[in-house]
């Protein structure tokens, strides 16, 4: 029986936190500089509580206050071993952000926040489609095909989509910064690694300068039965991910769904890293 996912397996360990003697106008300035609501306060390793943004705001007429002064004490917080469905009930039951991580001295380990439990969702439903990929292979060409996680070289992919959308292209590579690996799903042949899911990803990696990306690999028991994805992309001539062709000024629907309501200036994402 395979390993429930814990919340060692996708809390941050680099954690920003502040000291409670800190005062509130040094707080905020280290909280604007982070992408984050609020921080952990921590006194030589120990968790003493979480300051939020609201909390800094609220005493914005007392700069020179110390956090110490203006926080509660006390703060809900979680285990490494604590299993992700259970602390994705204490984020959503106290209506929190972020959940501080401690060890069993109370000393803050890592942090786990309401990001990382949709990131960990979108991770575990992948293996769902992947069943169904397998049972329709293994139906329709008689095979018996072995599953298994594993890191991929993103050179031996073969893609099996001609078109990519360079706005859903930049949005990986943002994706991809910010630690969503969601994986690719690939069958391995004889010469190469047929890419069946994930093409935006596997080329947003690639203009990033990542060489190795995790997979779901599908592994048929015979080499020699030629797949219909396979055979049709070798008719449009596509053989590297160099073939694929990227879409210009034209919106990916999910992109054209969710922005429809943000300006022109909005809605943009600016490359991670510019082609070379």
């Amino acid at each position: 029986m395979k390993k429930k996912p814990t919340v060692a397996d996708y809390m941050v360990k680099d954690v920003v936190s502040v000291d409670p003697a800190l005062t509130v106008y040094d707080c905020s300035k280290i909280l604007i500089n982070t992408p984050y609501a609020g921080l952990p306060v921590t006194e030589r390793g120990y968790l003493l509580g979480f300051i939020t943004a609201k909390e800094l705001l609220r005493n914005t007429h007392r700069p020179k206050a110390k956090i110490r002064e203006i926080m509660r004490m006390g703060t809900i917080s979680a285990n490494p071993n604590m299993s992700l469905d259970d602390a994705t009930r204490v984020i959503f039951r106290y209506s929190i952000r972020n959940l501080p991580i401690v060890d069993e001295k109370m000393k803050l380990v890592g942090i786990i926040s309401n990001v990382d439990i949709v990131r960990s969702h979108i991770e575990r439903t992948k293996p769902n489609k992947v069943r169904m990929l397998k049972t329709f292979l293994e139906k329709q060409h008689g095979l018996h095909v072995t599953m298994y996680d594993d890191k991929v070289n993103i050179a031996d992919l073969r893609p099996t989509q001609k078109e990519v959308f360079r706005d859903e292209l930049i949005g990986r590579q943002h994706d991809i910064n910010r630690g969503l690996v969601e994986p690719l799903i690939v069958i391995k042949r004889r010469t190469h690694l047929l890419l069946v899911d994930g093409h935006h990803r596997a080329l947003a990696a690639r203009k990033m300068g990542v060489l190795d990306f995790n997979a779901i690999i599908l592994e048929p028991d015979t080499y020699d039965v030629q797949l219909g994805m396979e055979k049709t992309a070798e008719q449009w001539g596509i053989r590297t991910l160099d073939d694929v062709t990227i879409i210009e000024g034209s919106k990916h629907p999910f992109v054209e769904i969710t922005t429809r309501l943000l300006g022109k200036d909005d809605e943009k994402l600016e490359p991670i890293e510019k082609e070379k």
